[in-house]
């Protein structure tokens, strides 16, 4: 009940309501990024989501497309413009997937969407992670995010889809809203802090 109707409809107006209300800040980031990334403010990526569905996310684009003399593109440190870095340490660059959350793509809350090429890498477990809809943060991202491995990552993900409820979902709202009041893990995203997924090694 709660996960098919009510998180549904609380996500659908919290991210209606959130966007109305910080759109003059989105507004100004556009124009700030646009300037920053020579007219390209934003960032697409296609993501797995419940189910595996593949869709597209959208954030802020914090880094520049400067490529080295071979043609491939620096690493991500050097990417990253100043506008960026503020975004992200903020974490204003994840605002935007409020439009996913609005089209049913994601929730405010589950597991993050990662890479589509982690899906063959997952184990049957690990793959439960995709059994809810992946969120702008969730039960691994305020329980160590990016100072854990990836397979406790997964194991955090794989609770919240075995205890997802109301009172989890406020828990892991109020955890986030301290973190980032703190500035505390939430300074960049799960692909650029951490090395790729490899797969979990076979005991």
């Amino acid at each position: 009940m709660y996960e098919n109707i009510f998180k549904r409809l609380a996500d659908f107006f919290v991210s209606l309501i959130a966007l109305l209300f910080l759109s003059p800040i989105i507004l100004v980031l556009i124009f700030l990024l646009a300037i920053a990334n020579n007219g390209k403010p934003f960032f697409f990526q296609k993501r797995p989501g419940k189910h595996e569905k593949i869709f597209t996310i959208i954030k802020f684009k914090t880094m520049n497309d400067k490529k080295d003399k071979n043609g491939n593109l620096l690493p991500d440190m050097k990417r990253i413009t100043t506008v960026g870095s503020f975004v992200r340490g903020a974490s204003l660059d994840e605002l935007l997937q409020l439009i996913n959350v609005l089209k049913g793509d994601m929730s405010i809350v589950g597991p993050r969407p990662l890479l589509v090429a982690y899906l063959p890498l997952y184990n049957e477990e690990q793959s439960k992670r995709h059994n809810v809809k992946p969120g702008i943060t969730g039960w691994a991202q305020v329980n160590g995010r990016n100072a854990i491995s990836w397979e406790e990552k997964f194991i955090l993900d794989v609770w919240y889809v075995n205890h997802i409820s109301f009172v989890v979902d406020m828990k892991i709202l109020i955890k986030t809203v301290i973190k980032v009041f703190q500035r505390e893990g939430v300074s960049a995203s799960e692909n650029d802090t951490m090395e790729r997924f490899m797969g979990t090694p076979k005991s």
